[in-house]
């Protein structure tokens, strides 16, 4: 039994939470350098301002966007893992508090989806808990920003559909999401499980590094050539037109029922923010 006090978690979330709004992902970075190598003109500019801002955000340690998200969070903990002096969810919650506290993040929670009272620290925080083998405890942090994320959407095709449609509806949600989820995009795709699961999916999607191949063939092949058709729109950086329309798309598959085929489309920006906490 291994045991891991609460204000390790407390203290490994604020930072977490405080350095993925301020430091780009590497190869989110790199990433950003290709496409302003190809990119001309208005599209160019673009992208190099992106690239000035994440370099200011990081000497700075200043958000990378304004909108400094709502904290989505991914537990693995072993079951032989013990919590000590508190409970692991409140730990993690007040480890969000305190990180856009003292990370002078925007506070951008409300506590009733209807009355709009904004809880003042970020939280609560959505958490998704796993229980795995072992002595491990493995937290996984996402900012998840509003503009991207409303333009997300879920479908139920029928469980004799072809990859066409689907494969359609992918590239029309980029489509209608134009300039507001804030291209260059990163797409998340979860396909199979049930209608939540497969939004659960799409947001673990974004935990993948661009340029990893997908662990299935065909799905890394289906990957590839919906990125080739996305960037064919010619949105471009900020909806303004060029060649980068998204940076990468990942599809996360799970089972699913005979009768159902559920898909999800999650939508985020080119600060796809993620921290992953080793404890």
């Amino acid at each position: 039994m291994k045991n891991i006090p609460v204000e390790s978690i407390i203290q490994e979330v604020k930072k977490a939470c405080i350095d993925s709004n301020c430091v780009l992902r590497k190869d989110i970075s790199l990433a950003l350098r290709r496409a302003h190598r190809r990119e001309t003109g208005r599209a160019r500019e673009i992208v190099g301002e992106l690239i000035l801002n994440s370099k200011i955000a990081k000497k700075e340690m200043m958000p990378i966007c304004q909108d400094t998200g709502i904290t989505c969070v991914f537990v693995e903990i072993g079951d032989n893992v013990h919590i000590t002096g508190g409970y692991l969810n409140e730990a993690i919650n007040e480890g969000v508090a305190r990180g856009y506290r003292d990370g002078f993040l925007r506070k951008s929670i409300v506590e009733d989806p209807l009355f709009r009272k904004n809880t003042r620290n970020n939280t609560p925080a959505i958490i998704h808990t796993e229980i795995v083998k072992g002595t491990g405890l493995r937290i996984r942090i996402m900012p998840k920003g509003g503009g991207a994320e409303n333009m997300s959407r879920v479908k139920n095709f029928s469980p004799n559909s072809t990859v066409a449609p689907i494969e359609e509806f992918i590239i029309e949600t980029v489509r209608l999401a134009g300039a507001n989820a804030c291209p260059p995009v990163i797409v998340g795709v979860g396909i199979g499980g049930t209608m939540d699961y497969a939004g659960v999916l799409a947001k673990k999607a974004f935990f993948r590094a661009i340029g990893s191949a997908n662990e299935k063939p065909f799905y890394d092949k289906l990957e590839k050539t919906i990125l080739e058709k996305i960037n064919q729109t010619c949105i471009g950086p900020q909806g303004l037109g060029g060649k980068t329309t998204a940076l990468a798309v990942f599809i996360e598959p799970y089972p699913c029922h005979i009768a159902s085929l559920p898909v999800a489309v999650n939508m985020s920006c080119h600060a796809t923010r993620t921290k992953e906490i080793i404890l």
